[in-house]
């Protein structure tokens, strides 16, 4: 997959970005070609190498976007109890980048956390904050909205029964 300079991108870990140059460094005595992202107030450098397309992507069409939201309002699957396994679980999905993984993980440790009814653990935290930071980005640029709206749709989508009552509201 080839970028260039300008095009907005989603880095699989940090989220939305734009690419803003393409240098070349040297590396352990090998150069190679590097696409420089900006994201927020960071910049990464990523290898434009055959490995690119699990680092980068283009941001997801407005249509596929808005319907793999409905992933977050859907039932959860169970977690693992135990907090490593629950890790290496929820880090194996978000792996492929994908905007479908980022919702799964977002509903089941939602969904996980409010049926034990007790604080999440640093690493559920982390993960959690770091899915819906990429999630939110990816949002508001595809769907042209502020971040307090993605924040506050987001909210609502994994509400059970709020999106009704908001239907039934508005009749």
């Amino acid at each position: 997959m080839s970028f260039h300079k300008g095009d907005m991108v989603m880095h699989w870990t940090h989220g939305i970005g734009q690419i803003v140059n393409l240098e070349e460094r040297a590396l352990a005595g090998s150069k190679s070609i590097y696409y420089v992202v900006e994201i927020g107030d960071m910049t990464v450098w990523v290898p434009a190498d055959s490995n690119v397309v699990n680092r980068l992507r283009p941001p997801t069409p407005k249509p596929q976007f808005e319907q793999l939201l409905a992933i977050l309002s859907m039932p959860s699957e169970p977690l693992p109890e135990d907090r490593v396994e629950r890790k290496t679980h929820l880090l194996a999905l978000l792996q492929d980048g994908r905007p479908e993984s980022l919702c799964k993980v977002i509903r089941v440790l939602s969904a996980y956390h409010k049926l034990l009814g007790k604080p999440m653990n640093d690493n559920d935290q982390m993960i959690l904050k770091q899915s819906r930071k990429s999630l939110l980005g990816e949002w508001g640029f595809v769907l042209s909205l502020t971040p307090a709206q993605a924040e506050h749709e987001l909210h609502r989508l994994l509400t059970p029964g709020l999106h009704e009552t908001e239907k039934a509201t508005a009749a």
